[in-house]
């Protein structure tokens, strides 16, 4: 324990970096933003599980030296990138469709409802087809454990982060699924739907365009 207390002035930068990056909007928290108002809580709660699960595997991926795997295998990075950018594209056609769909709210008891499995594998495709995610965490790791750290110290960062994530992931899934955000989601309906599917678009075009 006190040789990983050596290393906390490196694991804290590559902490608050990892803070800055999960809080900052992006495809996994308006997935979970818009699944929580639509769908209710538990549909929140279940789809920020499959974004966890993405950002684990990413996590995992970048301690074990994934960098080097990707300068080996840098077309399946390219392909990753590719199906991440037609995915969040599909995404923004699901939105516009709810956006020309009837006026009143979904509501998740009542009306039609993603199944848990669906919903998880709909937050584990976001978070793991998008290669920004991979970069992100081997910038976390790269800043965290310097040449010569033991393994104890990417461990510690992964699980300080994930704890993190795991708790912001669901704090937006309540607070965006509490009777006040419904209400004020109600009357802007095809507004919000109308900027997440601007969103997506946006987000699977910038990704198909840009360079890895």
């Amino acid at each position: 324990m006190r040789e990983i207390l050596t290393y906390l002035p490196q694991i804290l930068p590559a902490y608050v970096a990892y803070l800055i990056a999960v809080i900052s909007p992006g495809p996994a928290i308006m997935a979970i933003v818009s699944t929580s108002m639509t769908h209710g809580r538990k549909a929140g709660m279940t789809i920020s599980l499959g974004i966890f699960a993405g950002s684990f595997t990413w996590a995992c991926a970048a301690a074990l030296g994934l960098a080097t795997i990707l300068q080996i295998y840098a077309m399946a990075l390219q392909i990753l990138k590719i199906f991440g950018g037609i995915y969040l594209l599909y995404l923004a056609y699901k939105a516009f469709r709810a956006v020309r769909g009837n006026d009143d709210l979904p509501q998740a008891v009542v009306q039609k409802s993603l199944t848990t499995r669906a919903l998880l594998l709909r937050g584990y495709g976001i978070h793991v087809t998008n290669p920004k995610a991979i970069f992100a965490w081997l910038a976390i790791i790269a800043l965290g454990m310097p040449q010569g750290a033991p393994a104890s110290v990417a461990g510690l960062i992964i699980g300080m982060c994930m704890t993190t994530g795991f708790a912001i992931f669901m704090g937006y899934a309540v607070i965006f699924s509490t009777p006040h955000a419904l209400k004020i989601y109600r009357n802007p309906r095809r507004w919000i739907e109308g900027a997440m599917a601007a969103f997506y678009c946006v987000a699977g075009l910038k990704l198909l365009t840009s360079r890895i």
